[in-house]
């Protein structure tokens, strides 16, 4: 692990994701603030999911994906998405942020943050899906990191 470090204003790593960040009170996206970029990234790419959902609906559900952010990106605000990134299409099945949205308890959401060597513009398409991202994504992560937080129905 190198200095790659993605954190938010809303909340402390393992900390309460804000009410009105929920997908169902408002569905607001948290600021984030990135560092540490390696200076050989090309891009980079965030992916926010949810594995305790696994217990509730049998898989992972993934609440957003974005991509071909700028590695010179060093904050993502609240209500905008960086210049020339791309997002994908979550498990709510539109384009973009999904909050929080746990059916039976307290979940824990993992937003991940990767550095690639390599743009992803010509490898996948708007609107792509997590797995799409993660396949254009092979062989090519530098470095990566994590912020969770939690939230509560």
């Amino acid at each position: 692990m190198g200095n790659l470090k993605l954190t938010s204003s809303a909340f402390e790593d393992g900390g309460e994701i804000p009410r009105e960040c929920g997908y169902k009170n408002g569905n607001g996206k948290p600021p984030f603030t990135i560092s540490g970029v390696p200076s050989e990234a090309k891009s980079l790419v965030i992916i926010m999911d949810d594995p305790d959902a696994m217990e509730a609906v049998g898989k992972v559900w993934v609440h957003w994906i974005i991509w071909n952010i700028y590695p010179a990106c060093t904050e993502i605000s609240a209500d905008a998405r960086p210049f020339a990134s791309k997002e994908g299409t979550n498990d709510f099945g539109i384009v973009g942020y999904g909050g929080p949205a746990p059916p039976d308890k307290r979940h824990t959401y993992i937003f991940k943050l990767y550095a690639l060597d390599t743009e992803l513009l010509k490898r996948i398409s708007n609107a792509s899906t997590k797995a799409d991202v993660e396949k254009a994504m092979e062989g090519h992560i530098i470095e990566q990191t994590q912020l969770t937080g939690t939230y509560a129905p």
